[in-house]
C-alpha cells in the first residue's frame, strides 16, 4: 500500500514549506494531491511542487469539469507532465450543484454522461492519433450550435505528449458514479472511506463497472486513493486532534451541497448511521454546528482517521492493509513524523 499526502484547498500556504515538500519526496511519499473549490486553483501549486521534487507524482484532486472545457484540461494535464517528466495524475469530479451553478454558472444536470463525455474527449486529445472530432449531447468539437460561425475545424494537440497516457483519476460518491469510474478511468478518489464498511458498500458498484470497461485487468490495476485524517500523538491529547476531523466531516455531512444533494450524507446512511446524520444536517443547516459536531458517532471517527499512539495507528493500520483501498493520502495538517511512521508501518 502506497503512501501519498493530500494538502487539500490549500496548496500555496505550504509553498514555503520547502524542507517538508523535499522531505516528502525523500522518503518515497507517493502522491501530493491539491484541490479546489472556489479559492486557488488546484493545478499551479502543483508546478511549485515538482520544481522542488523528482519522484513524488503530483495529483489534482479535483480540477473541476465545470469549471474548464475538456480541450483546456487536457493541454493542463500535458504540460504539467512535461515539466514534471511524467509525474501528473489528472484528478477531475464535477463538484456539486451550488459550486457548479452558483460559482461556474452552468447546468449540473447530468453529471454522469457530461463525465463520460469530458474523459473521452481528454483521452482522444492526449491520444494525438487524428485531429480531434467529438458529437456529444454536451461537447461538439468543433462545436456546431445554431450561434456556430461555421469557421471551427478540427485541430490536433500542437505538442507530443511526454505520455500519451496520463492516468486519471475521477472523485465520485454516488453509486452510479462509481461504477463509472471504475469503468472509464484508471483510480478513484472517494471521502469517507471506512477500512471496515466501505469494501462491502462499494465492491458492487466497482465491480459493474470493471465488467463494463471489457479489461480483465482493470481491477488488479486500479487505484484507490483514500484521504485520512492522520496525527500520532499521546493518547491523553487524541481527543484534541479528533475534534478536527470531527468537525471537517461534520460539515461535510451537514453542510456541504443542498439538503436533498448530500452525497457525503447519503453516503453516512449507506454506513449505517441515518439517523444520527438527520439530526447532524438538521442541526448544521439552522447553524448549530457545534451540536451538531458532537453527535457525530466516536465509532466512524475512529474508523475514518489515524489517530493516536504508535501502538494505536499500528494496529488500525491492519484494517487499511486489508480492504481494497491501494493508496492513503494523509490530509492536513501534515506533520512529517506522523507520514513517516505511517509509510514505515505499510
Amino acid at each position: 500500500m502506497d503512501v501519498s499526502v493530500n494538502v487539500g484547498y490549500f496548496g500555496p500556504h505550504i509553498t514555503g514549506e520547502k524542507q517538508l515538500i523535499k522531505e516528502l519526496d525523500d522518503l518515497g511519499i507517493s502522491c501530493i494531491w491539491t484541490a479546489e473549490a472556489y479559492g486557488y486553483d488546484a493545478v499551479t501549486p502543483l508546478s511549485y511542487f515538482a520544481a522542488l521534487t523528482n519522484e513524488i507524482e503530483l495529483g489534482s484532486g479535483i480540477m473541476q469539469i465545470p469549471g474548464r472545457s475538456p480541450a483546456m484540461a487536457a493541454m493542463t494535464a500535458v504540460t504539467i507532465d512535461k515539466l514534471s517528466n511524467g509525474r501528473f495524475r489528472l484528478g477531475l469530479g464535477v463538484s456539486g450543484p451550488q459550486v457548479v451553478e452558483g460559482w461556474h454558472g452552468v447546468s449540473y444536470g447530468k453529471p454522469l454522461k457530461k463525465t463520460r463525455e469530458y474523459v473521452q474527449i481528454v483521452n482522444d486529445i492526449l491520444n494525438r492519433e487524428t485531429k480531434t472530432t467529438f458529437e456529444g449531447e454536451f461537447y461538439n468539437l468543433p462545436y456546431n450550435g445554431p450561434d456556430s460561425t461555421g469557421l471551427g475545424k478540427p485541430l490536433k494537440l500542437i505538442e507530443e505528449p511526454l505520455r500519451k497516457k496520463i492516468p486519471i483519476y475521477l472523485a465520485a460518491i454516488g453509486p452510479k458514479n462509481i461504477e463509472l469510474t471504475a469503468e472509464i478511468a484508471d483510480g478513484w478518489l472517494p471521502f469517507m472511506y471506512s477500512p471496515t464498511l466501505g469494501d462491502k458498500f462499494f465492491n458492487k458498484f466497482l465491480d459493474k463497472g470493471f465488467q463494463k470497461s471489457g479489461d480483465l485487468d482493470k481491477k488488479s490495476i486500479f487505484n484507490i486513493s483514500a484521504p485520512v485524517f492522520a496525527k500520532l500523538c499521546d493518547e491523553s491529547e487524541r481527543e484534541i486532534y479528533l475534534n478536527t476531523a470531527r468537525n471537517n466531516y461534520t460539515l461535510y455531512v451537514g453542510g456541504m451541497g443542498a439538503k436533498d444533494k448530500n452525497f457525503y450524507f447519503n453516503l453516512m446512511c449507506e454506513y449505517g448511521y441515518e439517523d444520527i446524520a438527520t439530526q447532524i444536517q438538521e442541526l448544521y443547516l439552522k447553524g448549530s454546528k457545534s451540536e451538531a459536531e458532537s453527535l457525530f458517532p466516536s465509532q466512524l471517527l475512529d474508523d475514518l482517521t489515524l489517530v493516536g499512539s504508535k501502538g494505536r495507528i499500528k494496529e488500525k493500520l491492519e484494517d487499511w492493509k486489508n480492504c481494497n483501498v491501494t493508496e492513503i493520502s494523509i490530509s492536513i495538517p501534515l506533520d512529517i513524523d506522523t507520514i513517516r511512521f505511517v509509510k514505515e508501518c505499510l
